[in-house]
């Protein structure tokens, strides 16, 4: 599999998986070919290319129906860039701080757990929102 980095790094391919984020929070059925075309002004073929390394990185599905392909976003990959960009955007030690000095009894670790991982997710989405003008 390709390093998540190299897939993301290119320009065109984080314009896709915008194109594939928009529009899958209108529709279910996915993005065609023609459609993101149509959204980024740029070549069939070149979409097509960089639709192969996402697809191969698993960053999207693929759903064929005839000679059509529907393309919808799969964000799962980006954890590992979640992973990496959190030390930027949170302290940990202010974070363990906070929760000693909470009113609310503690969690149980698997809770806990999940609150942090569930609070960097949002952190990073919130984030990358902001620089993709949404």
């Amino acid at each position: 599999m390709a390093d998540i980095f190299s897939v993301i790094a290119d320009s065109t391919r984080r314009d896709i998986l915008r194109v594939l984020l928009e529009r899958d929070q209108q529709t279910e059925d996915g993005t065609s070919v023609s459609q993101i075309v149509g959204e980024l002004s740029v070549t069939q073929p070149t979409v097509s290319k960089h639709l192969k390394v996402l697809r191969d990185a698993g960053l999207v599905t693929v759903r064929e129906d005839g000679q059509h392909r529907y393309y919808r976003l799969s964000a799962g990959p980006l954890e590992e860039v979640d992973d990496w960009l959190m030390p930027f955007f949170v302290d940990e030690a202010e974070l363990a701080t906070e929760a000693t000095q909470s009113v609310y009894p503690p969690l149980p670790e698997p809770a806990t757990r999940f609150a942090e991982s569930l609070g960097r997710t949002a952190a990073v989405v919130q984030t990358a929102l902001k620089r993709l003008g949404a």
